[in-house]
């Protein structure tokens, strides 16, 4: 009777230690297996941010370019509307200064040796012509 009970139990040990190696290995393969879809995990996820920031970077870039090229047009048609401004400007001036001139050269021919108002008349001219050198160096400064 004790030879069933030591067999018994001689048979048991080799069971359990089979099945405790094979735990572990199944442990150990579960451990893989969720390390392995943790980095899978952490590797799209990573991608799909630069992804992400990539698109964003691009558009940021578009509306950047948009806006700018606004901006330009707006610039451009300010000058144009200040370039048309000044030379319209100077076209009346240089009227102003002709028929100056034209006043001038009628007091000049009927001015006497008693009256000397030609002198006020240069003086104004000389000014006009100040007036008219500055405008001029504006516009070309404009173009």
């Amino acid at each position: 009777m004790s030879m069933p009970i030591e067999s018994a139990t001689a048979n048991s040990f080799p069971r359990t230690s089979k099945a405790t190696r094979v735990k572990k290995k199944t442990y150990v393969f579960l451990f893989v297996g969720w390390v392995m879809l943790i980095a899978v995990g952490v590797t799209a996820t990573m991608m799909y941010t630069e992804h992400l920031r990539q698109q964003i970077s691009t558009d940021i870039a578009q509306q950047t370019q948009q806006q700018l090229q606004v901006i330009q047009q707006d610039y451009q048609n300010q000058v144009s509307q200040l370039k048309d401004s000044v030379s319209t400007d100077m076209k009346t001036l240089q009227a102003k200064v002709d028929s100056l001139n034209e006043l001038l050269a009628f007091t000049k021919d009927s001015a006497n040796s008693k009256t000397d108002n030609s002198n006020q008349l240069y003086t104004q001219l000389a000014d006009v012509k100040k007036k008219l050198d500055e405008l001029t160096k504006n516009l070309d400064v404009l173009k």
